[in-house]
């Protein structure tokens, strides 16, 4: 697909991983409609790219605040000529609890059900709705209409000790991108998930130096934590690639940690 001239919406897309996402599909022509709870990050970013970019305030563990932010940036792209391209879902929130604690008490259940709720429940509802979007706008001369892009983890796959409700959110973001990917089709969306290890983020900068040292040495080559810019390319290759779907693709430096 063509992402030049297509409007993309981008959760998370105030910081990190998110943020060069809308960076780097500005700089091919797109314009991004970045959502994100953080107007003081948001709308700095926004005002600062100028005219390909806006700002929508968006909470992704509620349902009404995704369909305004979504509604609005639906608008825009019609308004603009622009249309929706496409969404990547990028919110996500890690909050670190082993099972039991070291005094034996058990996880706290209202920490799962908020991990799950942001990681989990707001990533398939920014997507529903999204998609009822791109549905809407015309096919290209394939039949393409737009693409859904998901971030799962490499703790999906090889999550660590404390990383519970966490590995089971992107676990689940996972499962969901192949029969996201048939319930799609009929529609010419596609549907790719992606899956990276240590990313420079604002969550992996709270992490110890003992785990990140630890986490870094797992990684064949390059043995350092990923930047953001590599994220922002693969997924802009996933958005114009038209053979990738219904797939998840690790972006890890051939990291497979065993117990940390």
């Amino acid at each position: 697909m063509k992402t030049e001239n297509r409007t993309f919406i981008i959760s998370g897309g105030a910081s990190g991983l998110g943020k060069a996402c809308v960076e780097d599909l500005v700089r091919g022509g797109s314009n991004v409609a970045i959502l994100d709870m953080s107007s003081d990050a948001g709308e700095p970013l926004a005002a600062q790219i100028g005219s390909s970019a806006r700002f929508f305030t968006c909470n992704v563990s509620e349902t009404a605040s995704i369909a305004k932010a979504v509604e609005g940036a639906a608008r825009w792209a019609e308004e603009s000529k622009r249309p929706l391209g496409g969404v990547l879902a990028a919110a996500g929130i890690s909050l670190p609890a082993t099972t039991l604690d070291r005094d034996g008490a058990p996880l706290d259940l209202d920490d799962v059900d908020l991990v799950l709720s942001v990681n989990l429940r707001g990533t398939i509802d920014l997507v529903r709705q999204s998609v009822a979007q791109i549905a809407k706008v015309d096919a290209d001369v394939q039949g393409e209409r737009g693409v859904v892009i998901m971030v799962a983890s490499s703790a999906a796959f090889d999550g660590q000790k404390g990383q519970l409700s966490y590995s089971a959110s992107k676990g689940a973001v996972v499962s969901m991108t192949l029969p996201m990917a048939r319930d799609l089709a009929r529609y010419g969306i596609r549907c790719v998930t992606i899956a990276p290890s240590m990313f420079e983020s604002r969550m992996t900068s709270m992490m110890s130096q003992k785990v990140r040292s630890s986490l870094e040495a797992t990684f064949e080559f390059p043995k350092r934590a990923g930047r953001p810019d590599e994220f922002a390319q693969l997924v802009r290759q996933s958005l114009e690639n038209s053979m990738l779907n219904g797939t998840v693709i690790r972006i890890d430096g051939g990291s497979r940690p065993s117990k940390i």
